[in-house]
């Protein structure tokens, strides 16, 4: 059973949020992302059968080598290696691992480290079963000037956008996006705003961004800071101070130039950020972490970005904890996942101002980040949210799991207990397939985005 302590920590937390939020501050120590809906617009897309699952893995001292891992699944139901682990490559210590993201051409797969803030790149296209590491960046803060905590790696043509969630001068949660080019050089840092912003104050504070090149938009949203994702759960809810440092805003970009143009109200830590595939659509979804909403943003009649609060998931009261989300290719549904009570949930988004869950199923004591095909027939799950946050004891499970989705119910597909593998926490999620020559871009249908690039940004698509 989870600890009890730990249960009433999180209660205290709940109690704590909902004071904060009252006062127009969000307070929520969460972390959670990844499947092919959730690639960059410019990377290219896995349409048929997935190879392999590559999940980036947490060290655990006494656990195998204890350190973090790249660890290679094979996937393929006509392989006989089918629900395997093949290969598992250590990158030695313990960062923090987090989460993955390909490159533009997916030969690539950049992974970061939330403490350390180092960053991984690996090959992935040499021998897809089998990665390997081409490049260590361990000057991220240096380069970047002060950022620290490298989350969300989002490829653009010829460029990696990367989040940071804090910083090195208070490590609290203001921070900013950071750009790389392709081959892992520093370009430019561009700091999330602190100052009012079509009609919004902004904090600073950052976590995902996802973007939509056909209305030339970026979404970012937002956490906390290292003080507090590194904090033992315990001693943070019992430090008003602590409390006080958590995301409560969400803000629209000119993906272009990289300028903001309007910060959201959206108390309770967004996390994910997701934008619709479908033909004609231009909505982008977030779900909160301990408020347990659901955010809608989309243009009006005037053309001016809105956000619109649509749904909540489960009894707040209860502390679900919505963590990851991942959005069908029609936008017409959306799973999320809710850590505490490991459980995910399939909700209709055929209106999406009042989407409705329809569809439950208890994955395990703790489930983090959800992973589907593109078709949405195969759904993946692992477990792992902050090296100080999964659960303990018996409820500390890990594990990455498989399952068929009919449309009505999920059926196991396989199952891999990643402390009986001595491999780790399991946390994010990566696709691949043998032969890259076999994918698609992204958006290769009729209303495919123009190919905007960074353009204030030297050097560009080099």
């Amino acid at each position: 059973m989870f600890m009890h302590s730990k249960r009433n920590s999180i209660k205290t937390l709940a109690a704590a949020v909902a004071a904060v939020v009252a006062l127009g501050m969000a307070t929520l120590p969460t972390v959670s992302q990844a499947d092919e809906t959730s690639c960059s617009p410019f990377t290219p897309l896995i349409k048929g059968q997935e190879d392999f699952v590559y999940v980036w893995t947490l060290g655990v001292q006494g656990i195998g080598d204890g350190s973090d891992k790249l660890v290679t699944v094979d996937v393929n139901p006509k392989s006989k290696n089918f629900g395997k682990v093949i290969a598992s490559l250590s990158v030695g210590g313990r960062n923090e691992a987090h989460h993955l993201g390909l490159s533009d051409d997916r030969r690539y797969l950049w992974g970061g480290g939330l403490d350390s803030s180092k960053i991984f790149i690996f090959d992935i296209h040499s021998n897809p079963a089998k990665p390997k590491l081409v490049k260590t960046i361990d000057d991220f803060v240096a380069k970047s000037d002060g950022i620290v905590g490298p989350h969300t790696f989002y490829a653009t043509p010829g460029r990696m956008i990367i989040t940071g969630l804090s910083n090195n001068k208070d490590h609290g949660g203001v921070s900013a996006n950071v750009i790389y080019n392709g081959k892992g050089d520093y370009i430019k840092t561009v700091p999330v705003p602190t100052t009012m912003v079509g009609g919004a104050q902004g904090d600073g504070y950052n976590y995902d961004v996802a973007i939509n090149p056909r209305r030339n938009a970026m979404l970012s949203t937002s956490f906390t800071g290292w003080n507090n994702y590194m904090m033992d759960l315990g001693k943070m809810v019992k430090d008003p101070e602590a409390m006080k440092h958590f995301g409560n805003t969400t803000v629209m970009w000119d993906y272009k130039t990289m300028k903001p143009i309007k910060v959201f109200n959206t108390p309770g830590a967004p996390l994910e950020a997701r934008w619709s595939w479908a033909k004609g659509d231009n909505f982008a979804v977030t779900t909160t972490a301990l408020t347990s909403n659901i955010w809608i943003f989309d243009q009006d009649k005037q053309g001016e970005w809105q956000a619109h609060n649509v749904g909540t998931i489960g009894n707040p009261a209860d502390i679900p904890l919505p963590v990851d989300i991942s959005i069908g290719n029609d936008g017409k549904s959306v799973w999320i996942n809710t850590f505490m009570d490991g459980t995910t949930r399939y909700w209709d988004f055929s209106d999406r101002y009042h989407p409705k869950e329809v569809y439950t199923k208890k994955i395990g004591s703790q489930v983090n980040m959800v992973s589907q095909s593109y078709d949405g027939k195969r759904v993946y799950f692992t477990t792992s949210l902050l090296g100080n946050w999964d659960k303990k004891g018996a409820d500390d499970e890990q594990f990455l799991k498989m399952y068929y989705w009919d449309g009505k119910e999920l059926k196991e597909g396989f199952s891999i207990d990643f402390y009986k593998e001595k491999l780790g926490r399991a946390h994010h999620m990566k696709f691949q397939v043998r032969d890259l020559k076999s994918l698609q871009p992204l958006r290769a249908e009729a209303d495919a985005p123009d190919n905007v690039r960074l353009a204030s940004l030297p050097g560009d698509g080099k």
